[in-house]
């Protein structure tokens, strides 16, 4: 009766795990992230696989990716100079407490959305 045995349908030929968009794979992620930003990627996601190795639990690494990825996306949407900018601005702002120049003050943004909001 085994030789009469056709190949049976394999149950997993699909997997049931969805594949990822091109843009968000580990690969992809560090390719368009920055240079000061790719290495910072590259560790905290070589931590996170570890983590998940021996906890069997990837949970750590689909927050690295969903982090960085959103990073990726907005330096390719704004572009690297403008993002470059942004880190700048933010890195003075921490270290002197003070707003980038040309930023409307936290009045001038509550009364924007006060206005947006028709009150």
């Amino acid at each position: 009766m085994v030789g009469d045995m056709t190949a049976a349908v394999n149950p997993f030929s699909e997997s049931p795990v969805p594949m990822l968009p091109p843009d968000t794979s580990p690969a992809a992620i560090r390719d368009a992230l920055i240079d000061e930003e790719r290495a910072e990627f590259e560790r905290a996601y070589q931590e996170a696989m570890v983590e998940a190795a021996e906890t069997l639990d990837l949970s750590r690494v689909l927050d690295v990716l969903r982090d960085y990825h959103r990073i990726a996306w907005l330096t390719q949407r704004q572009g690297v100079e403008a993002h470059r900018r942004m880190l700048k601005n933010v890195a003075h702002a921490i270290r002197t407490g003070e707003a980038p120049s040309g930023s409307a003050s936290a009045e001038d943004v509550k009364a924007l959305i006060r206005k947006r909001l028709g009150e």
